[in-house]
Parts: C-alpha cells; structure tokens; sequence
C-alpha cells in the first residue's frame, strides 16, 4: 500500500498573482504628468524666474488696520516644490500598495499641493498678490447653492429617486423668492415662496417619477426647460418692464459671530455672513444624523437600496418617497433664495447659470454622503470664482478660459471617478407594488 502524505494547512499553494488595479495606476501616471506639466511651466518659467516673489495678503480689506501683514515667499522655490508633491503623490497612487482611504488623501495632497503651485504662479511678481481671505470668502459663497443642490440631489437618490431638476428648482425658488420680497417687502415672506417654489418643482417630479413612471433623467431635463420657460417668461413680463416693483427685494443682513468673526485670515471671511450662509453649512452635520443615527434614515437608504425588501418589512415605499423629494425640494428652493435674497438682490433670466448640474455632479464626487457632498461643492466652489481671484493678476490665461474652469473640472473630476463611485442601488428605478 502506499502511503500518502497529507500536506499541513500552513503549506497550502500560493495564490495566484493579482491583477493590478489599472485605473489606479493610469490615475497616478496621469497625477505624475501633469504634475510635471506643472513643474515645467509654473516651477521653470519666465513668470516664476529673476528671482521674482509671490505676496499672500492675509486681511480682506487690504490697507485697513491691524490683521496680519502679507507673506512674500519666492515664487520658483514654492511652485518647484508644490509640483513635487503633486508628482510624488501621483506615483505613490499609482504603484504603492496602499489603503483606499490613503487614496484620499493623496487625492487631496495632490490637488491642494498643484493648485497652491497654480496661484504661486499666477501671482508671483504682481503688487497686488494673492488676498487669501477673499479667496476663502469667495469660495465659500460660491460653495452655498452647490452645497444645497447636492445635499437635495442626496435625499432624492438616497429614496431611490433621480433628481436631475436642481437647475429648475433653484431658477423657481429664486424667482418666487424674489418676487414675493419684492411684493411684500419681506424677506421672510420671500423666503417661506422660495422654499415652497423648490418644494412644487420637486413635487411635479415625485408624481411623475413615482405615479407615472416617467424615466426620472428624461423629466429632469424637462422641469428644468419648463422652469427657465415659465421664469423666464414672467420675467419679461413683469421684472423687466416694472422692476420697481416686483425685482426689488432686500436681502437678507450679515450677521457678525462674536468671537469668531475676529479671528484672524479666515474670521470676516467665513463668520461674518447670512442667516441662509450659516443654514446651508449647518445642513451638512444634521443631514448627516438623521440619514444614518435615525430610524428615517434607515428607512430612507432601505428604499434607496432595496425597495422591495423594504416593503416587505413594512416601510410605505411610496408614501416615504413622496415625502423625501419634497423635502428635498425645499433644500433646492432654499438654494434659490441665496441666489437672489442671499447673494443678490435681483432675478435675472437663467441666473442659476449651470449650478444645479455642477451640485449633481459635487454629489458623484462626494459619493452620495452629505460630508463628501461639502468636500465636492467646495471643490467645484473653488473653480467657479477662480477668475474673480485672477483677474487682477494679468495672467497669461484668457478670462473666458477661466470663466469656464468649474466646468472643465466638473467634467474632468467626473469622468476621473469613472466607476470608483456607486449610487444607491434603486436610484432612478420606479418601484411598483406588487
């Protein structure tokens, strides 16, 4: 008889190779040359060269007393040694073995490190310099309507239901808010229709999503031709023709936090805002708590992700439904008014001016959560006021080019996730009982 050796569990055969991640090393090649790309032309130019410095003013009102006086840094040594970074972040990405988490933040070194060199570059040797507060400033205004069309956006994708229609909700909320101040004299008044406007936009959508059936994209883009239709329509004629009276409103006043408006660089910058500028910012934390420490929230990514099994326990998928979207319809609506009783005091034709598409798209970045949805609205929000920045810079980059930087980014960032990012499972699919 022979005899037959049992091998010991330890020596099992080794595994076979894994494949390598390919979309993570053509990313991180794709890091590393434009890093380089950026080494050549903002570390090695003329612009940067003789020696020349780059000056960061650290007080939004340049000139005005006390505050921290400006830094002047040599601008070849910085963006030399930003574009570095950036390179050696996008070659970790692509041939380290490291964690998906890692992967954000080199994802984030890599954009702080390549934009921070950018400005270097486009500011060094100018007088005037970089006003850093202003650029936080602005960029936290232009993150608010991105910011409240994305956390919409999630509540309506998170209930299983696509909602394209933010551009309209935002032209409707603002139109309605506008116009309601105007009559009233109140921005209260104008802030309640304004919501409201949103939540009747959002409520169109939810009937012919879930009553209808219609594809949810297709209706998108309808609402949002029927909302710049009808707005645009009412505008000329009331707005543009008796603007005394109905395209007047107040806006709402800034409301200084003691303590924190005082603080140095980012205090007036980012604490001496609106009622809607503080609202919009506080949404991100709360929404944060009821989708995922409450029972509604539980409920609401059950029907996002499984309606039918949801039904089986017992949730009103439907009903549940109609009720997120409408909800999330005053978020959108809220976005609006900032558009007119927040940021400005009067409605133009399509002033919403691509932001509902950008906060969808802040939303795909931030992979369908309220605090990824903030880290996207400020990315885009960064982009959108990139020209008023550098417009006192005499860069060597047209304006046009500029004006058009949030939505080259948004298709970039986009098409870069590719399928790293995943809805929830029921988005966009009509549910029927039975």
């Amino acid at each position: 008889m022979t005899d037959t050796t049992i091998a010991p569990l330890d020596s099992a055969a080794p595994a076979a190779p894994t494949r390598p991640d390919r979309s993570k090393l053509v990313g991180g090649l794709a890091q590393a040359a434009v890093g380089a790309y950026g080494l050549w032309s903002f570390g090695l130019g003329s612009r940067t060269g003789h020696g020349v410095h780059t000056l960061f003013a650290l007080k939004l009102v340049p000139g005005s007393t006390g505050g921290l006086h400006p830094i002047s840094a040599p601008a070849q040594p910085a963006a030399l040694a930003l574009t570095v970074v950036a390179i050696a972040c996008g070659l970790v990405r692509a041939f380290a073995p490291v964690p998906a988490k890692a992967l954000r933040w080199l994802a984030i070194g890599y954009f702080a490190s390549f934009v921070l060199a950018f400005l270097v570059w486009a500011a060094a040797g100018s007088d005037i310099g970089l006003n850093v507060p202003l650029i936080i400033q602005q960029t936290a205004l232009a993150t608010v309507p991105l910011l409240l069309g994305s956390l919409s956006a999630l509540l309506c994708e998170q209930s299983g239901v696509v909602n394209i229609a933010v551009e309209g909700q935002f032209l409707f909320g603002a139109f309605t808010a506008e116009l309601t101040s105007s009559m009233t004299h109140s921005v209260w008044a104008g802030l309640v229709a304004g919501c409201l406007g949103g939540a009747l936009m959002c409520a169109l959508s939810a009937v012919f999503a879930n009553r209808y059936l219609i594809e949810q994209v297709v209706l998108g883009v309808v609402l949002n031709l029927l909302a710049s239709g009808i707005t645009g329509f009412l505008y000329d004629r009331l707005m543009s023709s008796n603007g005394s009276s109905y395209n007047t409103a107040l806006s709402f006043p800034d409301i200084a936090i003691p303590g924190l408006s005082s603080i140095p660089v980012i205090g007036q910058a980012l604490f001496d805002n609106n009622l809607i500028f503080y609202v919009s910012y506080l949404l991100v934390p709360i929404v944060w708590f009821l989708l995922y420490r409450t029972r509604w929230g539980l409920r609401t990514r059950a029907v996002g992700e499984h309606p039918t099994a949801a039904d089986t326990v017992g949730i009103k998928v439907i009903g549940l439904r109609y009720r997120n979207v409408i909800t999330a319809g005053l978020l959108s609506g809220l976005g609006g008014v900032w558009l007119t009783l927040g940021l400005a005091n009067q409605f133009g034709k399509d002033m919403s001016d691509g932001k509902g598409y950008i906060a969808i798209a802040a939303l795909i970045v931030g992979r369908w959560t309220p605090l990824g949805a903030l880290g996207g609205a400020l990315l885009f929000g960064f982009a959108t006021q990139l020209d008023v920045s550098l417009s006192s810079l005499s860069t060597p980059i047209p304006g046009a080019f500029l004006s058009m930087a949030p939505y080259l980014a948004t298709v970039f960032v986009v098409a870069a996730l590719g399928k790293a990012v995943r809805p929830p499972a029921a988005s966009g699919k009509p549910y029927v009982k039975g």
